[in-house]
């Protein structure tokens, strides 16, 4: 007999209220606004309150601060100048004649050797100019010879007549007309030897002229301009036309470049130098200076110096006329500590000075600065201090710290700006 057991129902239970039920549901709806509106509230005031704090303990937030490192390194103070290579000597050839260019011996680079002839003028006019100087040259001679002959003559026709003027047998004006030709005689034979010394003079002045139209290089070296062609007239009555520019060694050249008044104090001769050329940007080039010249150049109220390099040219690279743009090294530290040039030069103006911490502003004129002190603001959590150091030597970028409150790593104000306009 199969028996079944069946439940027994017992009283039924009201249901319990679910706990994931929304609040809203719950809460009275003035509550559900507050809540709404007053968190974010809360939040801004709370915001509010923790700037103020902050502004109060860091007035300086107000400041925006750019800066740069103190660092240690080496150092090496220029002076920078441009300038023209040129060689050592050259010689402008020119022709002391005028005449129609006959013949070229020579072109652009050749290498000549002094006495060697470069050039001719036609020589035809001066040959015939020699000729007839020789002429004026004989015809004056054989006049000397004429007045010499009469001057024998008068000599012995004045001694006749002294010897018939004792016998009585001349009378006294013929004596004196024989004593008059033989002072003649003499002023004619005077003349006559100065007719041949002009002759002579002409004369060489025209062998000098013909030789003249040989021109000849006066040094040994390089022809590096050439002006005439054949068949060109020269014409040398007011000054000597230059034909050929030669240079004496183009293997050593020389530099001469412009200085400022400023910087020639730091130039002195033996000082190696550093060089570059348009024509070999990547190619730096040395070079010692040979002399710093007195004589100064003014141009448009700028005075420089001439400070002369000399320059090793073996390879040859390096032309007359180049541009150098010359870099003088006139001191070098190593391990030195380097404040940037922007940190020298900063000075806040007055409205960035108020909004900094007054109790590290400098106050004006207090303590006059010498003339290698400089004043710089460290910056140090924020707030920027006044400190004066002692400079030395500069690179044009960065300056050595000579003395002052300084050290490896600090951070230097270079420029500050005010974030809020201060109050008058």
């Amino acid at each position: 007999m199969t028996s079944s057991t069946q439940p027994i129902a017992g009283p039924k239970m009201p249901p319990l209220a679910s706990a994931a039920a929304p609040i809203s549901h719950r809460l009275p709806r003035f509550a559900l606004r507050l809540l709404e509106w007053g968190i974010p509230a809360a939040l801004v005031v709370a915001l509010a309150i923790g700037f103020a704090r902050y502004r109060a303990a860091h007035p300086n937030a107000l400041v925006h601060y750019e800066t740069g490192v103190v660092d240690r390194g080496a150092l090496a103070a220029k002076v920078t100048a441009t300038g023209a290579l040129s060689a050592l000597v050259t010689v402008q050839v020119g022709s002391q004649v005028s005449g129609r260019i006959g013949s070229l011996s020579v072109d652009f680079e050749s290498v000549v050797k002094q006495g060697q002839t470069i050039a001719t003028i036609e020589p035809s006019l001066f040959k015939a100019q020699v000729a007839q100087a020789r002429a004026s040259f004989l015809s004056a001679n054989a006049a000397l010879a004429k007045a010499n002959a009469d001057r024998a003559l008068a000599e012995r026709q004045f001694e006749r007549a002294k010897a018939l003027l004792a016998e009585g047998l001349m009378s006294k004006s013929d004596y004196d007309t024989a004593e008059a030709t033989v002072d003649v005689t003499e002023a004619a034979r005077g003349a006559a030897t100065a007719d041949v010394g002009q002759a002579r003079a002409s004369l060489d002045q025209a062998l000098l002229n013909l030789h003249y139209t040989m021109i000849v290089s006066p040094i040994d070296g390089v022809v590096i301009s050439r002006n005439v062609d054949v068949g060109q007239t020269v014409a040398a009555a007011l000054q000597a036309p230059t034909l050929f520019t030669i240079a004496q060694d183009l293997t050593h050249m020389q530099v001469d470049t412009n200085v400022a008044e400023a910087d020639v104090g730091k130039i002195r001769p033996a000082l190696a130098v550093t060089f570059t050329v348009d024509a070999y940007p990547q190619r730096e080039f040395k070079g010692v200076v040979r002399q710093v010249r007195d004589n100064a150049q003014t141009l448009q109220n700028v005075v420089t110096y001439d400070a002369v390099i000399d320059v090793d040219n073996s390879e040859r690279l390096l032309k007359p006329g180049m541009t150098a743009s010359v870099v003088f090294t006139y001191a070098t530290r190593e391990s030195v500590l380097r404040i940037p040039n922007a940190a020298l030069r900063f000075k806040p103006d007055a409205a960035t000075l108020a909004a900094m911490d007054a109790r590290h502003a400098v106050p004006p004129n207090s303590n006059p600065l010498k003339v290698d002190e400089r004043v710089v603001w460290v910056l140090h959590e924020n707030e920027a201090a006044a400190r004066t150091i002692r400079t030395g030597i500069t690179d044009g970028s960065s300056t050595e710290a000579l003395a002052g409150d300084l050290r490896d790593g600090d951070r230097v104000v270079v420029e500050a700006n005010s974030a809020t306009p201060t109050k008058p």
